[in-house]
């Protein structure tokens, strides 16, 4: 099996795993401002959709995976088990109620910018499709996250460059397909404006820090991957070489060695399989960004692969990877599709 593509064996495996934690209310890590005592309710009745995968935004960007997957392999094993899910929770009055949920003052900044972006991206997912109704039940939770990214980024005077949700890079990434699917001219020009305010400037980046803890995502590259997505190439590829100009000598050094993964059942180590995962994903964009036999296009490649095979094993090891892991596997596996 080559493992370097999303194979109908590794995509079932994957869609069998989020199918077990999907509609899997417990364990369950809420984020929730309480307003008063009527506010504590389970899981399911605050969410009647992403209410499982331990946490809201890894059961949304679950429901992207699957959605991906049921759009490539069509006639998969898993599919009617996909479909029958889809049918069942997709729908406008589950959906009406997650609306209601970001409604409460209290949640206006609930799961910014990840989430957000997360839902705009399953949105975008859907209405690939040839079902429609999936698309058009969701759609009206991804216009509440589209206005969200509209109100919040002009007062937004600062980047987040952590490894983790609050990263904004990640949050405009994500949001640019979205935008471009649904024809929203006005919100992708507010992404590209707001990407080059925060990142055109930046040279010679360091990747200090790099890994932390429990990062996720790596700050420069994820940087450097919406730079890709939201600049045109004749743009974008001056501006990666400023930002790391010694790439072709495999520096900054830390950005090619996979993060070591100590303990899989702590939940927070657990991120740094995400990181190898995602850095897998920032690392394939951009070496196809890069123009062949550009001596930078084999380091970038080569470090894919090993980021990919330090973690794409250890995908279900633990419930505390399991219920988000595949997700990014898949982003590291189709990155060439993106």
């Amino acid at each position: 099996m080559d493992d370097s593509r999303l194979s109908p064996e590794l995509a079932g495996r994957f869609a069998a795993i989020a199918l077990g934690h999907v509609r899997r209310e417990y364990p369950n890590r809420l984020e929730q401002t309480l307003s008063g005592p009527g506010d504590l309710r389970p899981p399911s009745e605050l969410h009647p959709v992403f209410h499982g995968s331990y946490d809201w935004h890894s059961c949304v960007h679950s429901y992207w995976m699957l959605a991906r997957l049921l759009r490539r392999f069509p006639d998969s094993p898993e599919a009617p088990a996909i479909r029958a899910l889809f049918d069942a929770q997709l729908v406008p009055a589950k959906v009406e109620a997650e609306r209601a949920y970001l409604a409460a003052p209290a949640a206006r900044g609930f799961k910014r910018p990840y989430g957000w972006a997360w839902l705009l991206k399953l949105s975008e997912e859907l209405g690939r499709h040839g079902e429609r109704r999936w698309a058009a039940a969701v759609e009206p939770l991804a216009e509440v996250f589209a206005g969200r990214f509209r109100d919040f980024l002009p007062i937004a005077t600062y980047a987040v460059r952590v490894g983790t949700h609050f990263n904004t890079a990640f949050g405009l990434r994500m949001a640019v397909d979205y935008a471009e699917a649904a024809g929203d001219a006005a919100l992708s020009v507010l992404l590209r404006g707001t990407a080059e305010r925060w990142y055109g400037a930046d040279a010679d980046c360091p990747a200090w820090g790099e890994p932390g803890g429990d990062d996720f995502l790596s700050s420069a590259l994820v940087e450097a991957e919406c730079m890709r997505r939201l600049l045109p190439p004749e743009r974008f590829l001056p501006w990666f070489g400023r930002f790391l100009p010694r790439l072709a000598e495999g520096e900054p050094a830390p950005l090619f060695r996979p993060a070591v993964v100590a303990d899989r059942g702590d939940g927070k180590i657990a991120h740094l399989d995400g990181l190898n995962l995602s850095r897998a994903w920032c690392w394939r964009s951009l070496a196809a960004a890069l123009p062949p036999g550009d001596p930078r296009r084999a380091r970038t490649e080569e470090a894919a692969r090993g980021h990919l095979a330090a973690s794409l094993p250890h995908i279900a090891d633990d419930y505390m990877g399991e219920h988000w892991l595949a997700t990014f596997a898949v982003l590291a596996l189709e990155a060439e599709r993106a």
